[in-house]
């Protein structure tokens, strides 16, 4: 006997029927899914024998409290009827604490028998972390309670006893019976957050199940009616210069995997030619950071962006800027230590396993901040930023995620990358450093000098930083600040150009005359620097709004007495305020030729004891918290021409006051 073959029906055979067979069980799947949601939220019914016991310990407590008073504003003029009102009261407040020690017994125990619920099982409970606390607290009330009210009570029937109690129980009672409120209110909580989050549960179940639904359907027109048409034409497009022009994919054949890759090529094309457009419109380093940022997230799987600057002292980097970093606990202004992290231009480093590279990298401090924030994968690009090497890193919350075209497509761009981030820092470099020169040269007329720029800029970035650590100004100091102060406070005293070599240079004390003089050197600066900034401005740029502030305000007197504005307290510029103590603690120790050089112990006497009058008490208070740092800063160039802090004491040749309000320190 032949057997026939089945053969199934056109229709079936169709990719239409075949996807939305496909699609009626992904959507029964997900209905199936939803429809437990909705049977364990049935489940969760013996929640309310929870919430109906903690009422009882509310209502017990309440009730013992009501009957303690009732019982001592009413009582009976006989012996027998108080004897028997005591006996009553005492039997009811007895039922009322073996109630209340049952439910709080159970409740700790997390186990309710049938004989307290009525229901034929027992139940078992799990309480959150809120209603644990509070449960926690209610039974240590109950049971200080408890052993209070039963040492009053004494004998079962004595009548001074059972008063006693109740007036214990009036007196106290309302603390047990807040504390019984508070605990049905956390139980009521976790039930209503229990039931949320089934029902949201459910929704976003039938949420997602209409969303793929309708994509599916979606796809599969595009896939049907307009395949070969739209892949012909996109080829036209692509071949015409369109380069952001994207060929759908048609499938996982041969002409689908054609199709993505040529879609692969033409997407890092077009995002090379578009880096390089938005490049030159950047204008500020923040804008090409983010430009780039918004480019390579076309073909390059990334969570997070982050730009990390070596500090001054060159020991530390810095996050800069980061982009993405809403979700981490990265914050711009972290840093780590230097060592262990390569940093040679253009050297890229991937580390697809954070985890794994870090245990056998261990000195490395980089890895290491990367995985605390919760990324599994990073490619470490080295390139030139505003003070030098920089480091860019590419972040991913997915293992193993960056391929060998990933790497390959960095590589391509690494000389893109460096271009676009050393545009606009090059261009704030060359204007900031001839401005700095002209600052250099200001303090090149005065030979006594020395290293006073390069020690004072540290010492105000120290300052900076100490001062974004505590205090008022505590989180509030970013590292673009401090990498601001630490560039711009060399430029200080740039007005001293305007001055002659006779004052600048004159040994002895200065005439009336000349004190004005060179007291007009703040004004002389802040009008050079803002002619400056009004030329950048021109282009677009804004670079030395700080500068102008630290030249004009660097010898304003918290007080409120000093020039050439007479500006007082938080008036005066946050980077003036710092400045100024960077720089008359430098001054003060310098040799010059007014003067000698202070101990460091006496300038620092001298500095706190302006702290409130000169200079801003919590700037003056950073100061001596950072004061390890600054001295390793002040060993570290020698500073009077000896190793050892403790500098001798010749004594000052002109008093300090003096020198600071004529505007030579």
């Amino acid at each position: 006997m032949t057997r026939r073959r089945v053969i199934a029906p056109p229709w079936a055979r169709t990719i239409r029927f075949q996807v939305t067979l496909s699609l009626g069980v992904l959507f029964m799947t997900l209905a199936g899914s939803a429809g437990y949601g909705f049977y364990a939220l049935n489940l969760r019914r013996h929640d309310y024998e929870i919430l109906n016991l903690s009422g009882q310990l509310r209502v017990t407590s309440a009730a013992m409290v009501n009957d303690a008073r009732t019982f001592l504003q009413v009582s009976s003029d006989s012996t027998a009827d108080r004897g028997a009102e005591h006996q009553v009261y005492y039997d009811g407040l007895r039922r009322h604490m073996a109630l209340y020690d049952k439910i709080i017994t159970a409740f700790v125990a997390r186990r309710f028998e049938p004989e307290l619920t009525g229901r034929y099982d027992a139940i078992v409970c799990v309480w959150d972390a809120r209603s644990r606390s509070q449960l926690q607290r209610t039974a240590e009330n109950w049971q200080a309670f408890r052993h209070a009210l039963n040492r009053r009570l004494g004998a079962a029937n004595g009548a001074r006893d059972v008063t006693h109690g109740a007036e214990y129980v009036a007196q106290f009672g309302d603390e047990l019976s807040t504390s019984s409120a508070l605990l049905a209110r956390a139980f009521q909580d976790m039930m209503e957050q229990k039931l949320a989050t089934i029902r949201l549960f459910n929704q976003l179940v039938m949420a997602v199940a209409a969303v793929i639904m309708v994509a599916l359907i979606v796809l599969l027109y595009r896939r049907l009616v307009r395949p070969l048409r739209q892949t012909m034409d996109g080829f036209s497009r692509v071949a015409r210069g369109d380069l952001g022009h994207q060929v759908p994919v048609q499938g996982g054949s041969e002409i689908g995997q054609m199709t993505t890759a040529f879609n692969q090529l033409s997407v890092r094309l077009n995002a090379l030619f578009r880096l390089t457009d938005r490049i030159a419109q950047g204008n500020t380093l923040d804008e090409t950071l983010r430009f780039v940022t918004e480019e390579f997230r076309c073909f390059l799987p990334l969570d997070w962006v982050g730009l990390f600057f070596v500090t001054p002292d060159g020991e530390r980097l810095v996050l800069e800027r980061q982009y993405g970093g809403d979700a981490t606990p990265l914050r711009e202004g972290m840093s780590f230590p230097h060592f262990g992290v390569p940093l040679q231009a253009g050297a890229l480093r991937t580390v697809n396993d954070l985890g794994a590279d870090h245990r056998d990298n261990p000195s490395d401090a980089c890895l290491g901040m990367l995985r605390r924030a919760g990324f599994e994968s990073a490619m470490l690009l080295p390139t030139k930023g505003s003070g030098g090497v920089a480091l860019l890193v590419f972040a991913s919350r997915v293992r193993g995620v960056y391929a060998s075209e990933h790497i390959d497509l960095v590589r391509n761009v690494a000389g893109q990358l460096n271009h676009a981030l050393g545009k606009t820092a090059l261009m704030e470099g060359l204007v900031v450093s001839a401005v700095q020169g002209l600052a250099k040269l200001a303090e090149s007329r005065d030979p006594d000098t020395g290293d006073h720029l390069a020690r004072m800029a540290l010492y105000a970035a120290l300052i900076a930083e100490e001062l974004g650590r505590a205090g008022p100004y505590q989180g509030r100091i970013s590292a673009a600040f401090i990498r601001s102060i630490h560039q711009f406070a060399p430029m200080h005293d740039i007005g001293k150009v305007g001055l002659g070599d006779a004052i600048l240079r004159k040994a002895g004390r200065l005439s009336v005359a000349e004190r004005l003089e060179m007291q007009r050197h703040p004004s002389i600066g802040a009008e050079v620097l803002r002619l400056c900034e009004a030329q950048v401005n021109g282009l677009g740029y804004s670079i030395f709004r700080m500068a102008i502030e630290i030249a004009e305000g660097h010898h304003e007197r918290f007080d409120g007495t000093g020039y050439p504005l007479g500006l007082a307290g938080n008036a005066i510029p946050l980077a003036a305020r710092i400045v100024s103590v960077a720089d008359v603690f430098d001054a003060l120790t310098s040799k010059r030729a007014y003067k000698e050089a202070w101990p460091v112990e006496q300038a620092l006497a001298k500095v706190e004891a302006e702290a409130g009058a000169q200079f801003d008490p919590h700037v003056v208070a950073a100061f001596r918290r950072a004061l390890p740092r600054v001295l390793e800063v002040y060993q570290r160039f020698e500073h009077g021409g000896s190793d050892d802090v403790e500098v001798r004491d010749t004594g000052p040749t002109q008093d300090a006051h003096e020198l600071i309000s004529a505007g030579r320190v």
